[in-house]
């Protein structure tokens, strides 16, 4: 029998996405010099733990192995959106969800915005960072070619001082780029926007929260009825993301029309380098250029009309949410665990106190069931496709299978269990279910209830589109979600 005082040790001969199997040396650096040192001394043997959701992901399926991880994710100062000198400076810590909302990327960077919107879960959304999303050199990624048609610059830090490198320049091949042993993503800079630029992305996947099949971003600038430059980047179609210079060419100094819309597709087309794999053919991704092409640019030229008017509305320096702000903000002392080496942490579970001593590759999911018996929280997938192990961290909805135990050490945790009454009674949204036959098997509930939780206090009165994107990330199998909308919409303030 497992005791909460020491910790569960796992073993086994194949892959299984519940535990973390591999075992490895795990840092929380105080400062960005203290995290650049031990990447320096480690080189290839480290990786660079910030949201976690690909990363631990890739460790659970054995695909990567680690021998340290430096978890930069409480580093302060890394997660701030401000204006300086002429560029908006995107911390590499900023979540997804967060640009996603931000008025100054909505406003002057429509492409960023819209790829983040478009990026995944909305679990994943809020615990994904920009700087890890860039870093893990994926040709699939939603934000890389919205940032390459905005002429995205990266700021590397690391023993050598500082560096700036355009994001293009940054992706090497599937999975490379060319960041030196090291070195650590500190900004990503977007220049401010001309007068007359306008910006889209799109995409297209199999399902919603997915990889996209093939993507699109652009950026226009107009003047009258004239194309002055033109930036037009590509996702999933091509070993890294793919600018098409000659589709670029074709356009800058012409009057825009559909007709040139559509000529720059098909010259998009011949420019890409798609592959077959699982998610597409390499036939349907190039003819589906064109049509991303035409839809992208349109986009792009309607808003640079009336670009100027919303940089006005949407300049200005801001920092990241409060939200994200509540660990981390202060300067840590460095810890350093040995791959088998214990330590004690603390955790405020649905209002108590637990203290409990984990090594490195403890999942917070394991400790809510077996450590506290807290078996609300479900077992799904295990690689955060399914949302079904979803809690509140710190108030904000966390998938608990891909959150070290260690790494969650001085938060608050709420699971189901926690929206019980004082006196037992049932919550409000727990009856709406009930009342709306919302369930069946009842497995896939408790993620549920814990996302639409969080939906109510951030937004009273989501309409049915927010309720259906903020639980995209959520997977039932059992029924359809048109009776969980409805239990949703039954709590909404009137």
């Amino acid at each position: 029998m497992n005791s909460p005082e020491h910790p569960h040790h796992h073993g086994h001969d194949m892959t299984n996405s519940h535990l973390l199997a591999h075992g490895f040396e795990y840092y929380e650096p105080g400062t960005l010099d203290e995290a650049i040192g031990v990447l320096s001394r480690y080189g290839q043997r480290a990786r660079v733990l910030a949201g976690g959701t690909f990363l631990l992901v890739q460790m659970k399926m054995e695909q990567q192995a680690p021998e340290c991880l430096v978890n930069v994710g409480k580093l302060p100062g890394l997660a701030e959106v401000r204006a300086v000198d002429g560029h908006l400076e995107i911390g590499a810590l900023a979540s997804i969800w967060d640009l996603r909302k931000s008025a100054a990327v909505q406003g002057g960077y429509t492409a960023l915005a819209e790829a983040c919107a478009a990026f995944g879960s909305t679990q994943i959304q809020l615990t994904g960072t920009i700087g890890g999303n860039v870093c893990n050199g994926s040709p699939a990624s939603d934000t890389v070619p919205a940032l390459a048609a905005l002429d995205a610059e990266l700021v590397l830090v690391g023993p050598d001082g500082e560096r700036t490198l355009p994001v293009e320049r940054f992706l090497v091949g599937p999975g490379e780029t060319a960041i030196e042993d090291g070195e650590l993503v500190r900004a990503i800079m977007l220049p401010d926007p001309e007068a007359g630029a306008g910006s889209a992305f799109v995409k297209i996947s199999r399902v919603r929260a997915d990889l996209a099949k093939a993507s699109a971003a652009a950026r226009i600038v107009r003047e009258g009825e004239c194309i002055v430059d033109c930036r037009l980047a590509f996702g999933s179609v091509g070993p890294t993301v793919i600018r098409a210079c000659t589709a670029e060419q074709m356009l800058i100094g012409q009057t825009f029309s559909v007709e040139s819309a559509l000529a720059a597709g098909r010259a998009a087309a011949e420019e890409v380098a798609p592959i077959d794999d699982v998610r597409s053919s390499a036939w349907y991704r190039r003819e589906v250029v064109k049509a991303l092409t035409h839809d992208v640019l349109q986009a792009a030229w309607e808003r640079a009309a009336r670009g100027r008017a919303a940089r006005e509305r949407g300049s200005g320096a801001e920092l990241r949410s409060a939200r994200a702000e509540g660990r981390g903000v202060e300067a840590l002392d460095g810890l350093r665990l040995g791959p088998e080496e214990g330590h004690t942490i603390t955790l405020t579970v649905n209002g108590q106190e637990r203290r409990l001593t984990v090594v490195p590759n403890e999942l917070l999911v394991n400790v809510l069931r077996e450590r506290l018996d807290l078996t609300g929280t479900k077992y799904g997938c295990g690689i955060g496709e399914c949302g079904a192990c979803t809690v509140l961290l710190d108030g904000v909805p966390t998938l608990s299978c891909l959150t070290l135990a260690v790494a969650a050490d001085g938060s608050e945790v709420t699971t189901v269990e926690g929206l019980e009454g004082a006196g037992g009674e049932l919550d409000a949204l727990q009856e709406a279910f009930i009342e709306h036959a919302a369930f069946q098997c009842g497995y896939c509930t408790p993620g549920m209830l814990m996302m639409t939780k969080h939906l109510l206090e951030e937004n009273p009165r989501p309409s049915e589109e927010d309720i259906r994107d903020y639980l995209k990330g959520n997977r039932c199998r059992c029924t359809g979600f048109a009776a969980i909308v409805r239990a949703v919409e039954s709590c909404v303030e009137q």
